[in-house]
């Protein structure tokens, strides 16, 4: 008996071991050739799989038995026992599942599609904080387990995750699954407190991080809208959950002291951060001596940072 994706069973040699097939379609065919009867079972079948024998009446009868086991590749099982995409709230426990069927039985694992590390809740691992809040997790490139359990999901592990089976008979199978996790926003003001000349360029950050998508303006002292044009430039960049989005104003002027206000909202929340913006003494250029010059600076400050410029002036008006 020999082994193949043709599934042959000689009628005459001796059979030593079980013969292995891989499935497929099922037709019949007995030929003889040199008195060598062959079996041919194209296309197998898992229901072909059992023992066959080949019997020659003659006196005494001659047979011989060959026993056929069908290898199965891998294959997923949709429907409940397989998880489609989800959208949960953070917070939320939550169960990646994944049953795959063939022979042998495959064995299952997940990954992420974008090539990150699965990060599974723990009190030891890797540490995250954001929002105030310490995190801890576990991380792992391949997570060999059917079902992959997230208890209370955050923010930090959505993404698209990848059901792999496989059991060494090709081709080895896959099933995409996204996990969304919702979010009300956070806004993070990179300077609550800035000062600047008049006549310079100014800019004001702001992080924002949330799911769905929000909707993001900047107001100033709550009463006017800012949007670009002549004066202010408005600059968003988005990554994933996280928003970086900047004000500039492109001259500062008397008129552009106060309270600026960065905003977003979806539909699960709506969070703001502020900055105060003032205006710094000027330098100014009325002596004339040379004699009593001194340097003298100048401060941009924000709260927490201070940037310093020296100048050689004369006298501050």
């Amino acid at each position: 008996m020999g082994s193949g994706a043709g599934g042959l069973v000689p009628a005459v040699a001796p059979i030593a071991a079980p013969v292995h097939g891989v499935i497929g379609s099922n037709q019949v065919m007995d030929e003889g050739v040199n008195c060598t009867w062959r079996l041919h079972i194209r296309h197998l079948k898992k229901s072909d799989e059992g023992c066959y024998m080949c019997q020659i009446n003659t006196s005494p009868m001659i047979s011989e038995l060959g026993c056929l086991s069908i290898l199965v590749p891998p294959d997923i099982v949709y429907g409940e026992e397989t998880s489609k995409d989800l959208s949960v709230t953070e917070g939320e426990n939550v169960t990646l599942n994944c049953q795959a069927t063939g022979t042998p039985k495959p064995r299952v694992s997940w990954r992420r599609e974008d090539g990150q590390h699965i990060l599974i809740r723990n009190s030891t691992s890797f540490s995250s904080s954001y929002n105030g809040k310490s995190y801890n997790f576990k991380k792992v490139e391949i997570y060999n387990e059917s079902k992959l359990h997230f208890y209370r999901v955050d923010r930090q592990q959505m993404g698209v995750y990848m059901c792999i089976a496989t059991n060494d008979v090709p081709p080895t199978v896959s099933k995409r699954v996204a996990l969304e996790v919702n979010f009300a926003p956070t806004v993070q003001v990179q300077s609550q407190l800035l000062g600047a000349p008049l006549g310079t360029r100014v800019q004001m950050d702001c992080s924002i991080e949330a799911h769905p998508n929000t909707i993001n303006f900047w107001e100033k002292n709550r009463t006017e809208m800012l949007v670009d044009g002549p004066k202010y430039e408005i600059h968003e960049e988005r990554s994933g959950y996280q928003v970086l989005t900047a004000l500039v104003i492109k001259k500062f002027t008397e008129q552009d002291e106060g309270i600026y206000v960065c905003t977003a909202s979806n539909i699960l929340g709506k969070a703001e951060g502020t900055s105060r913006l003032y205006r710094l003494a000027e330098a100014a250029r009325g002596s004339r001596s040379s004699s009593n010059t001194r340097p003298t600076s100048l401060f941009f400050i924000s709260l927490g940072a201070i940037s310093l410029f020296s100048h050689s002036l004369c006298s501050l008006r």
